[in-house]
Formats: C-alpha cells, sequence, structure tokens
C-alpha cells in the first residue's frame, strides 16, 4: 500500500491503533502500538524512539563498549519511519494493522546500527548494478510444551518436546499436533508470509519451514517476521518455540539457510544460470560464489552471531566448518543447486536459525557483489564428497570471539559496510562474549564443585 491507501484503509475501517516494530542488532523486533492520530502524525516527519534499544543486549542490559549511544550521550530519541509497504494485518491479534520500520531518513540519512537500513543500503547496490537480487530464508526450530513461567520455574531444564523421537518428514507426527501444525501454515501465510513447504526435521518437536522466495528485502522483512509469529502462534496453543542454535549438545542444531540468485531486472533470466557451462553456472555466479568465499571469514559474526551458534558449527552436525562450495553438497559452506534455470541459486548453509535475517542477508548479498564487481575467479575447487575434510582454503572460525575480532579488524567488512556499522557490531558480539566469559555454567558445577 501507498500511503493515500494506508491512509483511506485506517480512516475507512475506523482503525484506532495499528503496531510497529523494528529488528534491534539481534534481530529481535522492538515495537508499540500507536494511536491513528500518532501513526498519520509521523508517516512523514517520524516517530521519536529512545536509541537504548541499540544501547543494550537481548537482556536490555546495557553496553558499556559502544559509542552509537550511551549515558555519555544521554540516550536520546532517534527517528524511527514506518515503511507503510509493510502493511499487513495479524490474524491471531484481531486483524490488527502491522508494519515494519528502520531508522532510514530522509535524504539517505541512517543509523548505522540499523539493520534493515543497512540491508536496503546492499539491495540499493544490487539494483544500481542491474540485477534484481531474489532470495529465501528457511528455518528449522523447536517446539516444546512449556510457557514462560513453567521455563523459568524448571530453570530450563527437563523441558516437554511437542513430540518424541527423532522421526524427520514424519506425517505421523504433525497429525498428532495437527491445530498448531495447520495454525502455523495458515496464520503465517495471511499474515503474507507465504510458506512453500513444512515439516518435521530430525529430533524432538523440531520444525523446519521453506519461505517463499522474493525481492531481497521482503524477503528479509519475512524471515525476521517469520520467528516472531511463529512465537506467538505457539503461544495462543501453549507451546514456546525456540530459535537458538544448538540448545541441545546431543541434538541436532538448527540452521537459518539462505537461498539466493540474481536475475534480470525484468525477471525474464536468471544470471546465474549457463547451460552450456558444465555446472549450469554462469561467470556471473561463479564471480558472485567466489566473493563468498572470499568475503567469508571476515563477516563470520554476521552468520553466526552468539556464543551458541558455534555450538552447531562442528563436524557432521549438518552444518560447514570448512570454506568450501560444491554442488548440491551439505557438508559445504555454500551449496549450488542447479537442476533447471528456474530453481538455480546458491545456498549459504553456515547461518543458524539465531540469526538476524537483515544481517545475514545482507552479508551474504554484499560479499557476492563484491566478487561481482572485483571480477574474482572461482579458484577453489568444488568439494567432492565430505567437506569437513575439505580444510585446504581454511575453516571457519570456532568461536564468536575470534569471529568478532577478526571482523573488528578487517578492511573488507569495513569496505563494505562502512566503520559506523563494523565497529558497533562487532562491540556488541565482543560484549556478548564478556557476558559469557564471567558466567559459571553448569558444566562447571558439575565438573568442578565438590572434586577440586
Amino acid at each position: 500500500m501507498n500511503q493515500q491507501q494506508v491512509i483511506e484503509y485506517i480512516k475507512n475501517n475506523n482503525i484506532q491503533k495499528v503496531k510497529f516494530a523494528f529488528a534491534d542488532i539481534d534481530g529481535i523486533l522492538r515495537g508499540k502500538v500507536i494511536s491513528q492520530k500518532k501513526l498519520l502524525d509521523g508517516m512523514q516527519a517520524g516517530y521519536g524512539f529512545c536509541d537504548v534499544v541499540f544501547g543494550w543486549d537481548s537482556t536490555d542490559a546495557t553496553y558499556d563498549n559502544v559509542q552509537l549511544t550511551g549515558w555519555h550521550s544521554g540516550y536520546p530519541d532517534k527517528l524511527c519511519f514506518i515503511d507503510l509497504s509493510t502493511f499487513r494485518t495479524v490474524s491471531w491479534q484481531n486483524d490488527i494493522p502491522f508494519f515494519l520500520a528502520d531508522f532510514s531518513g530522509p535524504e539517505g540519512k541512517e543509523l548505522p546500527a540499523c539493520p534493515r537500513s543497512l540491508l536496503k543500503r546492499i539491495a540499493k547496490q544490487s539494483e544500481d548494478m542491474g540485477y534484481h537480487a531474489e532470495f529465501a530464508q528457511e528455518f528449522e526450530w523447536f517446539n516444546f510444551k512449556e510457557i514462560p513461567e513453567t521455563l523459568q520455574a524448571k530453570g530450563f531444564a527437563n523441558m516437554q518436546p511437542l513430540s518424541q523421537g527423532m522421526f524427520g518428514y514424519s506425517i505421523l507426527r504433525t497429525s498428532q499436533n495437527s491445530e498448531f501444525y495447520y495454525d502455523l501454515f495458515d496464520l503465517l501465510t495471511s499474515f503474507d508470509i507465504p510458506i512453500e513447504g513444512l515439516h518435521t526435521e530430525t529430533g524432538p518437536g523440531v520444525y523446519e519451514a521453506a519461505i517463499m522466495h522474493d525481492e531481497v528485502l521482503k524477503a528479509a522483512d519475512k524471515a525476521v517476521l517469520f520467528k516472531t509469529a511463529v512465537k506467538e502462534i505457539a503461544s495462543k496453543h501453549g507451546l514456546t518455540a525456540t530459535f537458538m542454535a544448538k540448545w541441545n549438545a546431543d541434538l541436532p542444531g538448527c540452521s537459518g539457510h539462505i537461498h539466493q540468485s540474481l536475475w534480470s531486472k525484468d525477471m525474464a533470466r536468471n544470471l546465474f544460470f549457463d547451460a552450456a557451462d558444465p555446472d549450469k553456472m554462469s561467470e556471473l555466479h561463479k564471480q558472485y560464489l567466489a566473493g563468498q568465499l572470499y568475503c567469508m571469514p571476515h563477516l563470520l559474526p554476521m552468520y553466526a552471531p552468539t556464543i551458541n551458534s558455534y555450538k552447531r558449527l562442528v563436524e557432521g552436525a549438518w552444518a560447514p566448518t570448512t570454506i568450501t562450495w560444491g554442488i548440491d553438497n551439505r557438508t559445504t559452506a555454500l551449496r549450488v543447486i542447479n537442476t533447471n534455470e528456474g530453481y538455480t541459486r546458491l545456498e549459504t548453509r553456515i547461518p543458524g536459525s539465531d540469526t538476524n535475517p537483515y544481517l545475514a542477508i545482507a552479508a551474504a548479498l554484499a560479499s557476492g557483489l563484491y566478487g561481482i564487481k572485483n571480477k574474482l575467479k572461482l579458484n577453489i575447487a568444488a568439494t567432492v564428497g565430505n567437506g569437513y575434510q575439505n580444510k585446504a582454503n581454511g575453516s571457519l572460525h570456532a568461536n564468536l570471539f575470534d569471529a568478532a575480532t577478526a571482523m573488528q579488524n578487517s578492511d573488507i567488512a569495513k569496505e563494505l559496510f562502512g566503520e559506523g556499522f563494523v565497529q558497533h557490531f562487532t562491540q556488541t558480539r565482543l560484549w556478548e562474549h564478556r557476558q559469557y566469559a564471567k558466567s559459571v555454567s553448569d558444566w562447571e558445577l558439575k565438573r568442578y564443585f565438590e572434586i577440586i
């Protein structure tokens, strides 16, 4: 909807309140409900929002190591702008109108910490180069017969999964929970997050959903909204959904793979496809892939942003550990899928379901465009067989501290995303590591309490 259409819809339907939200640095939606008058008054001028939303972590603990905001600045308001084209209604909340927002102001001004603003800038670069970037993110997540109160009471231990056993692609398990299962499919689709496929994965209570592909910014919007929408729908059924990358050491992790391709602006041609090439890959596709391989160690925290992310990136766990690519190879970091022209694409397999979709997708697109701009050659051979064993081109960083430090010192990262974003983002990741480093875990208590 454009502005006039939104105004007419709001007034003609006597809408008295709307909801809007934006993603913080962790990809968590922050927002509020506002009145009709507030919405109409701020469409051009924006809405003041305390910038502490980019000055604290996922638990609302304020950073002590960032410059963008803090006690030193007094935590002032920054102007947030609703994107009217993101209009949809929340069918499980009485069809309240909903909008996404970001901190991209007039004349191209933006807040360096705003993830959606960052992706908008990268998407514009792709458009200016003559490409239509088509993306989709898929997610795996675990569902539990728990609510926030029981989780706290149990100390997040002995949680009851939605279903029992390791039963991937199960028709039986989804039928046993059909009310929740079909609610997910139907309500997400009504929320303009059309689902291509929904099924169980290997593990107790784990589901996987593939979202229909779309233009890159719209795809990221849908991915961000998907995670919160799933949590809200699960709550409606007395359940809790978690998108942790690895909630249990003995169970598979949860992926957030990114599928991508570049098309002509009229969507008539898939620019990644070349029928004459042995691998059906165009030179553009090879340059794009080479860019991702080259930039991968510089941008890893954008794909793996939490301490927990790296518990998933281990050998033999369906997640990559090496800087590799292959044709339809699920052991490599990058998987080329080229069954036919319409579906030829690149799958970036590093991200887990804990990613901030705006940042993970921005990293994938920016690094691919870097390869095209610099005409990088795909000098790394495709991995045939076990990608975990192919360490010739290096391995991914094994923890958040090493990954964030590498990105903070990377000229490549600063070239792609700017000094302001890189410094703020990496400082938040180093803060995350500090919080982890000073904690005392159950593992330590069990191992050392009595014996040492």
